[in-house]
């Protein structure tokens, strides 16, 4: 019997502890094993924690910013993309260098810097530099968050990036408290007696880019307890529509989100003047995720990856008030 439980945690020492579908990771003697999508990393103990990190994405700093990590980071591109303070205190302080943009990375200055580790979503027009990165010794690590659909595994990326930078505690705390947080609110939101109907994304040229049923969006609808139009639709990626097919749909629209950036009604119609054609758009609600902005950054881009909480909290705001009536938006704007 002894032997028999010696080796049961043998083996569950070894299981691949699952972030989502797409990302895991196990520990084994002195070496740290990560899956993400199609890739394998392999980590010696000496070589983790990581202590230089240098981001491609903005909306990987949300992690760092969560964790209180930011004095790990010693490169970043397009600033001005970045929406926290304190990346840019500390870039103007010289502790972390512009890298470049999503248009040409500085390679040069990205192998002088030595980092541990590039944290990056996977480009594909991006594999040659990629590649010479790796030539010179540079470990890219390729962390897709963007793709996933269940807002709580997406916070959960917030578990690995405690792993790799020696803050497993502070991450298990914090996921523990935003996944508490995001249940707590999503059974709040059963208790809302009215279940409005709701419109989503905006127009590009003549198409509509609607998202599909199955995903992050749509799923923070469904949580908020609302009716999203595209409820029943399969697709986990954008389904693209002609005005006259969402106007077709949209005439028990009550509330319109995501509606771009934009700052006012005025300037959406001036853009598109179809959308003056909406029920919603003149007698329901629209909002927009320009709430916290400054320039080009966008903070629902970036701590609004990890804050899946606020992120519900806004929408059970929008469609169902008074649960939440001294709560103010924090990502989202109404449009007047």
């Amino acid at each position: 019997m002894l032997i028999s439980c010696k080796r049961e945690q043998k083996i569950s020492s070894s299981d691949w502890i699952s972030i989502s579908n797409n990302v895991q990771y196990k520990e084994q003697t002195n070496v740290l094993e990560i899956k993400s999508g199609n890739y394998t990393y392999n980590f010696k103990s000496e070589q983790v924690p990581f202590k230089k990190i240098i981001l491609l994405n903005a909306s990987l700093m949300g992690y760092i910013s969560e964790l209180g990590a930011e004095n790990l980071v010693i490169g970043v591109s397009s600033p001005e993309y970045i929406y926290s303070e304190k990346i840019h205190s500390l870039l103007k302080g010289g502790k972390i260098q512009n890298v470049g943009s999503e248009q040409k990375y500085d390679v040069e200055k990205i192998i002088s810097l030595k980092p541990d580790a590039i944290f990056t979503n996977h480009i594909a027009s991006f594999d040659n530099t990629y590649e010479l990165l790796k030539n010179n010794g540079v470990q890219v690590i390729f962390l897709d968050e963007y793709m996933e659909q269940n807002s709580l595994e997406k916070t959960a990326y917030i578990k690995l990036f405690g792993k790799l930078l020696g803050k497993d505690k502070e991450a298990e705390a914090k996921y523990a408290e935003i996944e508490k947080s995001y249940n707590d609110l999503k059974r709040l939101a059963l208790k809302a007696i009215v279940k409005p109907t709701v419109l989503a994304n905006e127009m590009y040229g003549d198409v509509w880019y609607l998202p599909g049923g199955k995903t992050s969006l749509a799923n923070y609808i469904s949580d908020a307890n609302a009716n999203y139009i595209l409820k029943d639709n399969a697709d986990t990626k954008a389904v693209t529509m002609s005005f006259e097919e969402v106007f077709a749909k949209s005439g028990e629209v009550q509330y319109w989100v995501n509606a771009g950036n934009h700052i006012s009604k005025k300037e959406m119609i001036d853009i598109n003047p179809f959308y003056g054609k909406l029920e919603v758009f003149n007698k329901g609600k629209v909002y927009s995720i320009a709430g916290k902005e400054k320039g080009k950054a966008n903070d629902f881009f970036e701590s609004g990856v990890v804050r899946s909480d606020l992120v519900l909290k806004d929408y059970i705001k929008i469609f169902h008030p008074e649960l939440l009536p001294n709560y103010q938006p924090t990502y989202m704007a109404e449009l007047k």
